[in-house]
């Protein structure tokens, strides 16, 4: 599958792409448990970046609270 994407700052074709994740409420902040997840999608000429929420698991959410 072809995936298009035009930058609408710049009008270019080419993008990077990751992922962060944050924390959410007062318990995470607390805990520092990082339960929001989002994919940034940044053009490589401008580098201006959009934030789509992903999902996140609750297996990730337990982990990431042991190993902080």
């Amino acid at each position: 599958m072809a995936q298009k994407y035009l930058c609408p700052k710049c009008g270019n074709t080419q993008f990077d792409t990751d992922e962060i994740r944050t924390t959410g409420g007062r318990f995470s902040k607390l805990f520092n448990i990082q339960n929001k997840k989002f994919t940034v999608v940044s053009c490589t000429r401008c580098r201006y970046s959009e934030l789509y929420k992903g999902e996140t698991s609750a297996a990730g959410n337990v982990l990431d609270f042991f190993t902080n």
